[in-house]
């Protein structure tokens, strides 16, 4: 692609491949495989959610596999170290001297699964802020730069509590998207079984050449290109900050939707949106975003960024009702 831009049509062509291997893959969680492809090329992170057994490694795998790029599984456990993770030095004999050399953690991939995230101490979570955030890990005072393109894919469980570390707000915000991975319907657990239990499991194909970095860096410029309307924008900021709760910049949400929140979304709630609607409106065929583009997304980019009170756990509210009831009270125009 150097030297040239990349047409939307081009974008269309490659995104529709990645999502049509992965679905060989894959049975269902069409709208999942869409959202983190358009979270990749928007140069962000995603958190999924599910129960185990619903196919969330597997999904990364066949992802890595289109993709054509190198792979990292890590699985969090509570006696996991930060140096597990990034790396550390180790002495070496060199030509009969000793020396220390930095020998790299599986964070160094292109792609990252954080298996099961939340069963990691505070402090390794934490280990993963400076990768997800500034593309780099710093190691006894000296950074080191990590592959690109980089995306980090945690999983969590959401129904064991004993033995789970709660994610600070602060990591959650680096999340682009928080995807909830359901159970699958009687017609898909069929599909599944079928293509599990044979003689033959289906595999991903390779989409992208080997020096993909050209390729994927023309897709991510193209996607930050694509117009947004002031109206579609200002609709956004409504959105979010129709989240705030009083004490926070002075919100403009209802009653009925403040009263369960403590801390509505941060700036970055707004820029996965737009960016996120920006990607969707390319896989779809256009150049402009639009409000559909923006409804699409929003759930995904706000859930994991509300901080409810009490009194939402209370009565059982959720983030996504939260939400859903600020779409419905915000007005387009």
């Amino acid at each position: 692609m150097e030297g040239r831009l990349m047409q939307p049509e081009q974008f269309q062509q490659v995104f529709n491949r990645l999502e049509a291997e992965v679905q060989k893959v894959i049975v269902g969680h069409n709208d999942l495989i869409r959202k983190i492809l358009i979270a990749f090329f928007a140069g962000g992170h995603v958190l999924l959610e599910g129960v185990p057994g619903l196919g969330k490694t597997l999904l990364v795998k066949a992802l890595t596999h289109a993709l054509g790029m190198s792979f990292k599984r890590i699985q969090f456990t509570p006696d996991l170290m930060p140096s597990d993770i990034v790396g550390t030095e180790v002495l070496t004999d060199t030509s009969g001297r000793r020396e220390f050399q930095f020998k790299k953690g599986p964070i160094f991939a292109h792609v990252v699964l954080a298996d099961e995230i939340n069963r990691a101490t505070p402090k390794t979570q934490s280990a993963v802020l400076e990768a997800m955030e500034e593309k780099q890990v710093t190691v006894f005072g000296e950074s080191h730069v990590l592959a690109s393109p980089f995306i980090v894919l945690a999983t969590q469980n959401p129904i064991e509590l004993e033995g789970t570390y709660p994610l600070p707000e602060a990591q959650l915000d680096r999340f682009f998207f928080k995807l909830l991975v359901m159970p699958p319907a009687p017609p898909e657990l069929r599909e599944i079984l079928k293509r599990t239990t044979g003689a033959e499991i289906p595999d991903a194909g390779r989409v992208l050449p080997d020096d993909n970095g050209d390729l994927v860096n023309a897709m991510k410029q193209l996607l930050r290109q694509v117009m947004i309307a002031p109206p579609i924008e200002d609709y956004v900021v409504r959105l979010v900050h129709a989240t705030q709760s009083d004490g926070q910049n002075g919100g403009a949400a209802k009653t009925s939707v403040k009263q369960y929140i403590r801390f509505g979304s941060s700036p970055r709630g707004a820029q996965a949106i737009i960016l996120g609607a920006k990607g969707n409106a390319l896989v779809e065929g256009r150049v402009h975003v639009s409000y559909e583009d923006v409804e699409k997304i929003t759930l995904a980019a706000l859930r994991h960024r509300l901080i409810l009170n009490f009194q939402a756990e209370a009565e059982n509210i959720t983030a996504d009702q939260v939400i859903g009831e600020v779409m419905k009270q915000v007005p387009r125009q």
